[in-house]
This record gives structure tokens, sequence and C-alpha cells, in this order.
């Protein structure tokens, strides 16, 4: 009598790092915490070296045929790996770059609306908080998708997901500025609308979802076509998520705060993805993602850092273990 087929779930990433080099947005620390990322996850966490895709704006980052981070190849890495997942399956996806937030398009609305978060490719094509809510929605029912994101405002990157810890929820005591700071991960969106229209040849008084049209068409992020639905005001928001949301975000600040672009250890890094790195190699056994992001928190106060991790998930992917680590 032949067993059963037992097949084990795969564990699949996506690295991005932008360091922006020999641009007025250079930072310095986004590729070394990719690095340090696909190590963490090899070592620790049981992903295959061929499972772990990594996207850089310099080649040290993935080696031979390392893909440039751009809007679309970034969009595009993200669907490929969700294509390949199956129920039960481990997701995970980290971004070190600049941040940004976007004013609401419709003129109308501007002012009564919240600015949308977003990151900056090495292009500068936006990928938004629709754009997230979008790859999380095809997560197939049973896996999951967790979302490190090491940028400025990136708290509520995934449209609509429930905030566990945040500006709302859990205390934040300020810090005082820390000197290894080199600089903050964060565009302002007046100096992202001057590239834009450089770039595009446009108006610089015209918004930034006009100049990214133009720029990149169809690849630019479905918040700025005209005709996506969210740009229909009438039509309620939607539903929150169900308690089997598959997205799990951990950002490396409020969305009103700032991440830094740090010097520690003798390198250059974000302060939150190291703060992640120390809070998980202090705790060898599996900790839950609340767990994971008090712990950066209680990292980047003692380090000095102005900046407060936040966790958006279900109630139950809340306590589930980050990347779903099993106990030795």
């Amino acid at each position: 009598m032949e067993g059963k087929t037992t097949t084990t779930p795969k564990r699949l990433a996506t690295l991005v790092g932008c360091n922006y080099a020999g641009t007025p947005h250079e930072l310095r620390g986004c590729i070394n915490d990719v690095i340090a990322m696909r190590d963490l996850l090899v070592s620790r966490f049981g992903f295959a070296a061929a499972d772990v895709a990594v996207l850089t704006d310099d080649a040290r980052g993935g080696g031979a045929g390392v893909q440039l981070p751009t809007g679309a190849n970034i969009k595009r890495a993200l669907a490929d790996m969700v294509a390949r997942a199956a129920p039960g399956d481990v997701l995970f996806f980290h971004y070190s770059g600049h941040g940004t937030l976007v004013p609401p398009v419709t003129p109308e609305h501007r002012g009564r609306r919240k600015e949308d978060e977003a990151i900056v490719p090495c292009d500068f094509n936006l990928i938004t908080d629709v754009d997230f809510r979008a790859v999380v929605d095809r997560v197939p029912r049973g896996a999951s998708l967790t979302v490190v994101s090491d940028s400025c405002h990136s708290g509520g990157l995934i449209d609509n997901e429930k905030e566990q810890i945040g500006p709302s929820v859990g205390s934040c005591t300020p810090a005082e500025s820390d000197a290894r700071t080199l600089r903050a991960r964060f565009v302002p969106y007046g100096a992202l609308v001057e590239h834009l229209a450089g770039a595009s040849g446009g108006d610089a008084s015209h918004h930034a979802a006009d100049h990214l049209v133009a720029l990149f068409g169809a690849d630019a992020s479905a918040k700025f076509h005209k005709h996506h639905k969210h740009h229909h005001h009438d039509i309620a928001p939607p539903a929150p998520r169900p308690d089997d949301d598959a997205g799990i975000l951990l950002s490396g600040c409020q969305t009103d705060e700032t991440s830094a672009d740090a010097f520690l250890r003798g390198k250059a890094c974000g302060a939150f993805s190291n703060a992640l790195q120390a809070a998980l190699a202090a705790h060898p056994a599996p900790m839950s993602n609340r767990e994971v992001v008090t712990m950066a928190r209680k990292v980047l106060a003692e380090q000095g850092f102005e900046q407060h991790p936040c966790l958006y998930c279900s109630d139950a992917n809340a306590d589930k273990p980050f990347l779903c680590q099993q106990q030795a």
C-alpha cells in the first residue's frame, strides 16, 4: 500500500534594497539590510537560497543577474512569488529604501482625506498601499505574506490592514535623537514631484499621479489611474478584512514618522532592520509577530531612535510565529 505524498510548504522571499547612489536622495544602508536579511532567512528560517529573489540598485546585493528594483520589476517579482504559492506556504517581502506620502489625487478631497503611503523604487515609479492590498488579496487561502518595510511613513502600507501595534494601539515614548542617523529614508512630496516633472517634462504644479501615468503608463500604481475604483469616492471604502487575511505588515515606523538610515556596529544599515535582526538574535526560539515588533521597539528606544515600528495584521496573525518558525 502506497503512503500519502506529503508536500512540504514552500518558503518564498523577495528582498528589495534601494540606495539611489549618485542621486540627491542617496542612502547607505539599504543593500546591507537586504544582504543581512537574505542570510537570516536561509540560516534561521529555512528558506532555500534559490527561493530568495533579490532586487538592488547595486550588484552587491544579488550577484550576477540581479534585477534593478524598478516599480515594474518589484511588482512583477511580487506577482511571480504569489503565483508560485499554494495553501500553507510562507511568503516574505522585505523593502529597504525611501518612502513617501502622496496627497489624494482628486482636488476636492485634498485636505479631507489622509495622505497615502508609498515606497519609492529606484525609478520613482511609486508602489502604493493599494498595490500591496491587491498583492495580499491574491495570496492563496492558508498561505501568508509578511511584509517588512524599513522606510519612512510605512505604517499602514497595506491598505485596510488592521492595526495591532501603532499610534492608536500601544504606547509611543519619545526618544532623544541619535547622532548615528545618516539621514531619513524619506522623499518629501515636493522633491518627488520635482523629480518626476523633470523626467516627464510636465508642469511641476501637477499632481504626482499625472507624471507617473505619463512616464510609466500601465505600470504606474493602480491608485493613479483615474478610472480605478478607489477614485470613485461615491463608493464606500472596502470593508475590514476578515480574520484570515493573509497580510502581515511590520513597518519601520508610524505613518507620521521617519525611519533612519543609520550607522551601527561598524556599518550602514536601517535602524529598524538592525533592531529586527537584534531582537531575533537575542531570542532563538520562535517569537510571535507581536513580540518581534515589541522587541524591535525596545531596541530602537535603547539606541535613542525616534521611530516606532508598527504591526498591521489580523488578530490571529498577530500571535502567530514570525515567518511561521517552528520550535526546534
